[in-house]
């Protein structure tokens, strides 16, 4: 049998970090040795998810954890102020980021791509790890070479820091790339309220809609003479994430080079 692939998770108390250790405590493939938390005290990360004790103990310091725990992978769910600084962290220790927390820039990724390449080792920045998501990020794409008229509507809950999500920029991106800058919508058109028509991408609007009560879902209407096209989809449950996240664990291990998209890492 294979080696064990040795996990350190950062953001450990939040949801999605709770998740993470559940998963990777789940899996015989996985060790977890080492978890993060900027606001918590040296709990015991089998506590945080209501499992039996691991004898890893929640830290406050990336780097110690890093450095003493010998880490693989390090899987990053905090918040897009620290994960650019976490994900430099991982790599200057020759550890595996694998990112779920998005507001990367292109020209941060270049640079982590360098940063990668300098330590022969493999890096992800994923949007989303839904595999759902990713179906209709593609089907989205398919769709705009027929009905180039198109806007995203993406919803999540009033606690999010960054508008428009990462997965709505993705799936813009993917549109752009099968389809020609189109300026929508009337020529004479007039903002009577400032960002009543949603931010702009290449010809086309985003809306971001902030609520509690809303997990994370996105809809991207495409419009037609006599017809309209909608492709949905709907996350309820942050366990949702975690088999593409338990993927991604396990085909870092090799790749070269920072990837942007977890659709590369679809079969």
């Amino acid at each position: 049998m294979s080696q064990t692939i040795r996990v350190a998770v950062a953001g450990a108390t939040g949801r999605m970090g709770r998740e993470v250790v559940k998963m990777v405590l789940e899996d015989s493939a996985l060790e977890l040795v080492a978890a993060i938390a900027t606001s918590s005290g040296p709990v015991d990360a089998g506590t945080l998810v209501g499992k039996a004790d691991t004898g890893v103990l929640v830290s406050s310091s990336l780097a110690d954890a890093l450095s003493t725990s010998r880490a693989d992978v390090l899987v990053d769910f905090t918040n897009p102020k620290s994960a650019m600084p976490n994900t430099v962290t991982a790599l200057a220790h020759g550890v595996r980021p694998v990112i779920g927390t998005t507001g990367f820039t292109p020209e941060q990724i270049v640079e982590l791509d360098k940063q990668c390449r300098e330590q022969g080792i493999g890096g992800l920045i994923a949007p989303n790890f839904s595999i759902g998501a990713i179906l209709m990020m593609k089907f989205s794409a398919m769709a705009a070479k027929y009905f180039p008229h198109v806007e995203i509507i993406e919803y999540h809950g009033d606690q999010k820091l960054d508008a428009p999500s990462g997965t709505s920029i993705k799936t813009a991106e993917w549109i752009s790339e099968a389809r020609q800058e189109l300026r929508q919508g009337n020529p004479n058109e007039e903002e009577v309220l400032e960002g009543a028509r949603g931010g702009y991408y290449n010809g086309f609007r985003i809306h971001s809609v902030r609520l509690p009560g809303v997990f994370a879902q996105q809809e991207v209407v495409f419009g037609a003479f006599g017809q309209t096209l909608k492709i949905r989809h709907d996350s309820y449950d942050r366990a949702g994430y975690m088999p593409g996240v338990n993927t991604a664990i396990k085909k870092i291990m090799n790749v070269t080079g920072m990837i942007y998209g977890f659709e590369h890492f679809l079969d």
